[in-house]
């Protein structure tokens, strides 16, 4: 068993059913390891707090996968054979199991959830939690380290597994969010009466958001879709990034003439939205209008991006709303990291957010929850509406960029991690020579080039994927046919030195933000 292979940066995922055509072979997310990895996480959480496993109380929950309840199952069996307590929370929200370890009444020692976010049917995976945030990628090293060393159960009576119906806590919290937040005199328990809101949870776990947080308030949730929990994810891709889950919320919203839509991935920590006219509220956007209700509330502060984000952002944050925008490396846990960082050294910082839809607030202990971050553009909606302005108006002045691609660059999955980077420092020697372009300093991760070349009036960054044999390249630019152009000469640059790299066999996500 290769335990290292179940490590995901911050997470750990895994291959928890055979694959359609695949062989059970893949398979290495069993119940069984699973059972050891829970076994370990106690252990682990005891050494950390000095507190005996018997002390313990850790909560565990789990998205609609269809390996959930299984792996469930044996997660609590290797907590409990230490001894510890737990809660079984069931049917959950990534967010929800953070905010187990820090609400009065529960206050769990620690949390796991069982998710892989929004891939495919037949992974899964384990976030974890304490009361100081997510585990960090050290963490996950050492914890995969003693499951692999064995199950060493103490003698001793096993530790209780009880259901607990913590959802019911978790989304009143996010009712009383709102319904303070807006601050309707007129109708103070249900501040969103009048507004139709249409949510589609792709079968995943984020259904309770349209009967129990939005209908609560008012709301009126005709033509919600793909509320009921479904692990085989059947309607559409559960990625509030994909093409196909904003063309399933368009259809819903412009069909049902909503107001306002909501899409959510299979464990609700990431969020995107839709504006009545069926225009996207995600990657650019969504970090523009979280930033400026942010920043109206605290002026000057510092938004932390990833790496990602367009030059017409830094403006809007920077000259438009007087902020400071951290352009930082991809990864969630990096940059909730950086801003908790950036605090500490006294640099204040309320928000954390990447253009994938997660997106952390200071307020809300710099947890990633997709269900808050739409609460709060929620209360702007309706005190807008309440005001007689539409919610877009806080981004009408964001630029944007006529065109915006994706390219992932294979390399060979051997020392895949050397050869990008020498890749990289080779790319960095040679635009000091191209006309037209230019390194950006300080870039945090990969290279950044600026590229202001005849008729490119844009930008491209070549990164090494975090955990994948590839090489992420990101271009945007202001006018049509700029990716392209840009693209295509970065290609001849790097063919140049003996570095093949055709664009145009690559399958590139081509986002259109200005659509």
């Amino acid at each position: 068993m290769d335990w290292k292979a179940l490590q995901n940066g911050s997470d750990i995922r895994g291959v928890a059913l055979a694959p359609a055509g695949g062989a059970d072979a893949d398979v290495n997310l069993t119940p069984a390891v699973v059972r050891r990895i829970g076994s370990a996480f106690a252990r682990w959480l005891g050494q950390t707090l000095e507190r005996e496993p018997r002390a313990l109380t850790i909560a565990v929950g789990r998205d609609s996968r269809i390996s959930g309840p299984a792996l469930a199952a044996a997660l609590s069996e290797g907590i409990a054979a230490q001894g510890a307590r737990v809660l079984d929370f069931g049917l959950a929200s990534t967010p929800a199991m953070f905010m187990s370890t820090v609400t009065p009444g529960y206050r769990c020692d620690g949390a796991v959830m069982l998710t892989a976010s929004h891939l495919p049917a037949h992974r899964n995976g384990c976030k974890f939690f304490t009361a100081l945030g997510g585990l960090n990628r050290e963490d996950i090293t050492t914890l995969l380290e003693l499951a692999g060393s064995g199950d060493r159960e103490p003698s001793g009576t096993a530790g209780p597994v009880e259901e607990i119906d913590f959802m019911s806590v978790y989304t009143s919290q996010l009712v009383e969010r709102i319904r303070q937040g807006a601050a309707d005199p007129a109708h103070p328990n249900q501040p969103l009466r009048g507004l139709q809101i249409v949510v589609d949870a792709g079968n995943g776990a984020g259904g309770f958001f349209a009967d129990r947080v939005l209908e609560p308030l008012g709301a009126d949730t005709t033509g919600s879709r793909f509320l009921e929990p479904d692990g085989h994810f059947p309607n559409h891709v559960p990625n509030p990034e994909h093409p196909d889950a904003m063309a399933a919320l368009r259809e819903a919203v412009l069909g049902h003439g909503a107001d306002f839509g909501i899409a959510f991935d299979p464990d609700v920590d990431r969020a995107a939205a839709m504006d009545g006219s069926g225009r996207e509220i995600n990657r650019n956007r969504l970090v523009a209008l979280a930033a400026a209700v942010v920043l109206r509330e605290h002026p000057g502060t510092t938004i932390v991006t990833d790496s990602v984000t367009s030059e017409g952002l830094t403006e809007f944050i920077e000259d438009g709303l007087g902020g400071v925008h951290h352009r930082f490396r991809r990864g969630y846990r990096n940059v909730i990291n950086e801003a908790v960082r950036l605090n500490a050294a006294g640099q204040p910082c309320w928000l954390a957010i990447e253009t994938s839809g997660h997106a952390a607030l200071k307020e809300n202990h710099f947890l990633d929850d997709g269900a808050y971050l739409v609460a709060m553009l929620l209360i702007e909606l309706a005190r807008a509406r309440r005001e007689g302005r539409d919610l877009g108006d806080l981004i009408a002045e964001l630029r944007e960029p006529a065109e915006s691609r994706e390219y992932r660059i294979g390399l060979p999955a051997q020392d895949f991690a050397a050869r990008g980077g020498r890749i990289l420092d080779l790319l960095r020697e040679r635009v000091a020579a191209e006309p037209g372009w230019e390194v950006v300093p300080e870039t945090h991760e990969g290279v950044r080039v600026t590229c202001r070349g005849e008729g490119e009036r844009g930008w491209f960054l070549l990164r090494l994927s975090l955990h994948d044999p590839v090489l992420p390249l990101n271009v945007e630019s202001e006018v049509v046919g700029g990716v392209d152009r840009i693209g295509g000469r970065l290609a001849r640059l790097l063919s140049a030195q003996g570095i093949p790299m055709d664009l145009s066999m690559l399958g590139a996500q081509t986002r259109t933000d200005a659509t």
